[in-house]
């Protein structure tokens, strides 16, 4: 809101008659209501963003212990490659055929459904979780760890552990030309 002063000078005896001036003010509290207004907002806009973040638990090194067996009738074993591919199969490896596959919803997420699938078919209440095995390749980026890690989430498998792959996978992600 804006103000005219159309008050006169000092009215003294004896003096010039002067001209009256007009002097303006400018009310700038709607503007400090806006600019305050607008400070808040932002505020809570950038602190309701919760950071986007996986809990990842990983062993001790420094500790040696005992590799627990994993049942072969139930396990998924995922090579990470290069080119955004990566090659799975299950159970034990050299006596199932790989199959090479890339990431997203129809590759890496449909084999871990169909899979998990199976295992619960195939087995009892207690034995009912597939257990997954990842192993990168140094070729593998992390943003295919990160992926992967990702379709364990949405997929719903509890059990997955990443361990360092063998020369013999890496043989044989060199004979698929994914190495």
């Amino acid at each position: 809101m804006a103000e005219l002063d159309t008050s006169g000078g000092g009215k003294h005896k004896g003096g010039k008659i002067r001209s009256k001036k007009a002097s303006t003010r400018v009310d700038l509290t709607a503007m400090v209501d806006l600019a305050f207004l607008l400070i808040t907002f932002f505020m809570y806009t950038t602190t309701l963003q919760k950071p986007k973040a996986m809990d990842l638990a990983m062993p001790d090194n420094s500790v040696k212990t005992q590799q627990l067996p994993i049942a072969a009738s139930r396990s998924m074993t995922l090579l990470l490659g290069s080119h955004n591919k990566l090659e799975w199969y299950m159970g034990e490896a050299g006596k199932s055929a790989p199959t090479v596959d890339n990431y997203g919803k129809d590759g890496l997420r449909k084999a871990l459904i169909e899979n998990a699938k199976k295992v619960a078919d195939t087995h009892n209440a207690d034995e009912k979780l597939m257990e997954v095995v990842i192993k990168p390749s140094d070729k593998s980026t992390y943003e295919n760890l990160v992926a992967t890690l990702d379709e364990m989430s949405i997929t719903n498998i509890k059990i997955y552990a990443i361990v360092p792959i063998t020369q013999i996978e890496i043989d044989d992600l060199k004979k698929n030309n994914i190495y």
